[in-house]
């Protein structure tokens, strides 16, 4: 395998298939091990990039990583994630409500805070088209957290 840091150069690629691919591979390691949790730091950095790819794929691996962060550095990011309920672009929004229930399944400190991001996220920001589908992706996750938590 690729070395992790070679992968994660890759997630900045212009050809979106590379960086595709290096994500799937980093997501599969992280389900494993905590390999790739020591460049967390730079997950955090991808979430505020200007290319929405560039920041779903640094919102992706955070909630990956949840399970591995004993340093509590998504304690640390938690309000420049939960911005993302409501990014710019709808699809890079839609990613980051449906990687909640992850981070809220090994962050239980959180789960108040993210709970209330997406009970207050005003989707009207969004076209018709991508009103339902993000209202339904806030749905879906508040069910899972909720579930995951026995409520």
């Amino acid at each position: 395998m690729d070395s992790i840091r070679e992968l994660i150069e890759r997630l900045y690629s212009k050809n979106n298939k590379v960086a595709y691919q290096a994500l799937q591979l980093l997501e599969a390691e992280s389900e494993k091990s905590n390999a790739v949790y020591k460049f967390f730091d730079k997950f955090a950095e991808m979430i505020e990039d200007s290319n929405s790819y560039i920041r779903t794929r640094g919102i992706t691996l955070i909630s990956t990583n949840a399970k591995w962060d004993t340093e509590n550095k998504i304690d640390e990011i938690i309000d420049d994630y939960l911005k993302h309920i409501l990014d710019t672009k709808p699809i890079t929004a839609r990613q980051c409500i449906k990687a909640l229930p992850s981070i809220a399944k090994y962050k239980s400190d959180l789960v108040e805070c993210i709970r209330e991001a997406l009970m207050k996220a005003d989707i009207m920001i969004y076209g018709d088209s991508m009103q339902s589908l993000v209202y339904k992706d806030i749905l879906s996750s508040l069910k899972k957290i909720n579930k995951d938590m026995g409520n």
